[in-house]
């Protein structure tokens, strides 16, 4: 337990270290209009060895494959067709910014219907469009699943998820997305984590970058940015220096717990008024020893199970009531918790009943 709590110490000073360092502008903020945009298709993928759709539990595969075909100068109407080698899928991707007309972008594909591998197959050509309805790119190649799936007569194993798959540039772009950079007065800023202080040395940065008013916080998450002001050739080249201008970004005092692995981080500026923690364990132990009784040699009467149960209820000797002195900092509280030896669930609801107590100063996420 010991070796767990300073790892996590461990870690967490690691990653308080790496907070306080300088850090880029761009890698703070999202640049206004600088942004990928969201692509949808559906399409069929062809060339599965009988891991497709099922006809009966999937009509609309047969429908958009004889839509194919009959666009090809195939005509099934009226014909019996059962393949059991296409699936019906939904094909996303990102419209990466200033993407321009026959660059190429990564896909993603996954089966709607019953289909039990995509393994081996192709892609047929399926426009994406976007929330405007447009079409932006057009897919099409050879899916790449990432995982197997094995069945006999009365068993199967599925690693991975067989039923999605990528194609590595398997869309080709058409139509541009209507931006001019070069047309923008004015820019703004959008922080990833809002954050007034953050939002202040951003625009105390700038200014002193350029040695005048150029940047003006707006709110916590906002920075306007004049780019007139930058006095640069082009708006391309004020973002280019922008973005490179170290900034030291400021963060709440926060203690994130995750339930599920028992991890608990906490963050440099969290602080524990005085309190006490006790804690301890209750065990509870029942243990069944049933007794058969027989009937004497040559006697009448059955056999009869009698009951015996044993119900202990042991309560775990801890190490007493610990007491946590007012502004306690981080590795404090970390050193006081493992003097309690607790496990990571029991420090979980310490910290919790801390929190409730008001003594914790900081925000409590729990996942």
């Amino acid at each position: 337990m010991t070796r767990f709590l300073l790892a996590i110490l461990l870690f967490i000073v690691t990653t308080v270290s790496s907070i306080a360092t300088p850090i880029r502008i761009k890698d703070l903020v999202e640049f206004d209009g600088v942004r990928g945009n969201d692509l949808i298709g559906y399409g069929l993928v062809v060339g599965l060895n009988g891991t497709g759709d099922g006809i009966r539990n999937s009509p609309f595969t047969e429908e958009i494959m004889a839509n194919i075909l009959e666009r090809l100068g195939v005509n099934v109407n009226g014909e019996q067709f059962r393949p059991q080698n296409v699936a019906a899928v939904i094909v996303t991707s990102t419209l990466p910014p200033f993407s321009r007309a026959g660059s190429q972008i990564d896909i993603t594909v996954s089966a709607i219907g019953d289909a039990d591998s995509l393994m081996g197959g192709t892609l047929v050509m399926t426009p994406l469009t976007a929330a405007d309805g447009e079409i932006y790119a057009v897919a099409q190649g050879s899916v790449i699943a990432g995982g197997a799936s094995v069945a006999g007569d009365a068993a199967s194993v599925v690693e991975g998820v067989p039923t999605s798959g990528i194609v590595p540039s398997g869309a080709r772009v058409e139509r541009e997305v209507e931006f001019e950079l070069s047309s923008l007065e004015t820019m703004r800023l959008a922080l990833r984590t809002p954050d007034f202080t953050t939002a202040g040395r951003i625009e105390a940065a700038i200014n002193t970058a350029y040695g005048r008013s150029v940047a003006v916080m707006l709110d916590a998450g906002t920075v306007a940015l004049n780019l007139a002001a930058t006095r640069e050739p082009s708006p391309a080249h004020a973002v280019f220096r922008i973005e490179n201008i170290l900034v030291e970004p400021e963060s709440r005092a926060r203690v994130v717990v995750d339930q599920r692995s028992g991890t608990i981080v906490m963050g440099e500026d969290v602080r524990i008024s005085r309190v006490a923690v006790a804690q301890g364990n209750l065990t509870l132990r029942i243990e069944e020893t049933p007794l058969a009784v027989q009937p004497n040699p040559f006697a009448e009467g059955e056999t009869v199970v009698l009951p015996r149960t044993q119900v202990e209820i042991e309560e775990a000797q801890g190490n007493g009531l610990a007491e946590i002195a007012g502004g306690t900092s981080l590795s404090e509280v970390i050193s006081g918790l493992n003097a309690l030896g607790v496990s990571p669930g029991d420090m979980i609801d310490i910290l919790n009943a801390i929190n409730a107590s008001g003594a914790l100063h900081a925000e409590l996420i729990v996942r």
